[in-house]
């Protein structure tokens, strides 16, 4: 399958193009989520990785930031 929806890091907007953003000429990046895969292979290091992100955003919150 062929992803060509493409979103600009820079000012967030959609585009079709592949090379830079029409509207502001920043970095372009494909906005689709990996395959999920029951059998993923590196999922042991994802799962300490999100709690660790999670803890981390919790504590911003509770800042107020």
């Amino acid at each position: 399958m062929v992803w060509l929806l493409r979103k600009c890091i820079r000012c967030e907007r959609y585009t079709l193009k592949k090379d830079a953003c029409p509207y502001c000429g920043g970095e372009l990046r494909v906005p689709h989520p990996a395959k999920f895969s029951p059998d993923d292979k590196y999922a042991i290091y994802k799962s300490p990785l999100r709690s660790v992100i999670n803890e981390e955003n919790d504590n911003i919150r509770e800042r107020g930031d």
